[in-house]
């Protein structure tokens, strides 16, 4: 079944937001959040990455693409069901350090990128289910006597400004009194360059990203992702806090992307397949997400 379609059918029948959407006109105002300044403007305002490969980045016609982009047009849709209106997409541009203030403030609706869901960022925001499992690892040239983490002691390492990986190598620093010197950049594709430029000895970030960015480089075969993993990050899409409304859409939504089997086409899509660059990812999916996905696919009692 095509994916709009399905997702018309589930909520169609939902007994509590999708009602809404077909009221008479006079019921509309009990739209609340998101849902009621969605359908009073005609659009969703969606955050994403400039560089997040293969998750929310831009292609040659600086379109943002990818997978945490697919979901969200897939959740978009789930939306404009609810409504009961067509909605337009306004794209804004964030960055691990803006994103988590652009979805409290309201400047964006929807975050579609490459967000850790922790406990610390759900006292601001709320997460979508997860869509994805990754973990801090370290990116070097071929040949540097970097293999864990306890080899960059009193090295420069490249962080991404506002990510967990930053907070994780300032742990490990001064935990294994490490003295490491974290160069802050603006994005990841900023911290890739400190690395290929040599202003930075290693680059640590979730390794898929760093996956993503060695495959999208033409010399690809001159850096590797080495080490154990250093921290566990469950990705999720970001909308706003205490939106009961929008939270119900979008688990609602994911239980039948899961079941329909949309989560895995896209997988394979962005991490099997080749990306429009012509260079494939080749990663499969992780024991834990096949895990989170057919837990996702059981609707809840």
């Amino acid at each position: 079944m095509k994916l709009k379609a399905t997702l018309s059918v589930l909520l169609a029948g939902l007994l509590a937001v999708a009602s809404l959407a077909t009221a008479p006109a006079h019921a509309q105002e009990q739209l609340t959040g998101t849902l009621a300044k969605a359908r009073e403007t005609g659009a969703i305002t969606i955050g994403y990455r400039e560089s997040s490969v293969p998750f929310s980045y831009l292609n040659a016609r600086k379109e943002p693409i990818g997978y945490s982009i697919e979901l969200c047009r897939a959740l978009v849709t789930a939306i404009e069901d609810t409504v009961n209106k067509s909605l337009a997409i306004k794209w804004v541009p964030v960055t691990s350090d803006s994103r988590i203030d652009a979805v409290a403030s309201g400047k964006v609706d929807l975050e579609c990128g490459s967000t850790t869901s922790n406990l610390e960022r759900q006292k601001r925001v709320s997460f979508s289910p997860t869509i994805f499992v990754s973990g801090t690892k370290v990116l070097v040239k071929k040949g540097a006597p970097i293999k864990s983490f306890r080899d960059l002691a009193g090295k420069k390492v490249a962080v991404t400004a506002g990510t967990t990986n930053e907070k994780t190598l300032r742990d490990l620093s001064d935990k294994f009194k490490l003295g490491i010197n974290l160069q802050v950049a603006r994005d990841h594709a900023e911290s890739f360059g400190l690395v290929k430029s040599g202003q930075a000895d290693a680059f640590a970030t979730d390794d898929v990203l760093l996956y993503g960015l060695i495959a999208q480089d033409a010399a690809k075969s001159d850096y590797e992702v080495v080490g154990d993993f250093l921290s566990y990050d469950p990705y999720g899409i970001m909308y706003r806090k205490g939106d009961t409304q929008l939270a119900k859409v979008i688990n609602d939504t994911f239980q039948v992307l899961a079941e329909d089997g949309e989560i895995h086409r896209q997988y394979k899509r962005w991490f099997l397949r080749k990306l429009p660059s012509g260079e494939s990812i080749n990663l499969p999916m992780s024991a834990q997400l096949e895990t989170i996905i057919q837990t996702m696919s059981v609707k809840a009692e």
